[in-house]
């Protein structure tokens, strides 16, 4: 995902539902990124902070609900939602991020939406994924 979104060093990346906090060590560790996870789930948050402490990853997790966070510094969004998600997210993103900000999307699109590029991702499953610019 990260490759496909072209994140490189000093650029700000948000992990939109960080989940386990993978995307963040990545980011953070082998691209130089600024990376900030937003997860609404207080047992996520601790388990990511854990991680982080044991990677020695510099990298800033944010308990909230994602639709209350503001974006508008972010060069580059790493999402893996729902189809009802994404649709909820989408026109927050048209509203928050600038010109050549890219959004990285694992499985499910944005709708309204034209993705730039799509790629598949192979391992265990094929899954796709969608890059778009705005």
């Amino acid at each position: 995902m990260l490759l496909l979104a072209g994140l490189r060093r000093g650029e700000t990346l948000f992990d939109l539902g960080a989940g386990d906090g993978r995307i963040l060590v990545e980011a953070a560790r082998k691209f130089g990124a600024r990376a900030k996870g937003v997860e609404i789930d207080p047992v996520r948050v601790q388990r990511i902070r854990e991680r982080l402490r044991a990677t020695g990853v510099d990298a800033e997790i944010i308990q909230a609900d994602f639709m209350t966070v503001d974006l508008s510094s972010a060069n580059v969004i790493a999402i893996y939602l729902s189809d009802s998600a994404n649709s909820r997210l989408a026109p927050k993103l048209k509203r928050e991020l600038r010109n050549g900000a890219r959004v990285v999307s694992l499985d499910y699109t944005l709708p309204g939406w034209a993705p730039v590029k799509e790629s598949i991702a192979k391992g265990a499953l094929q899954r796709k994924v969608y890059l778009y610019r705005v």
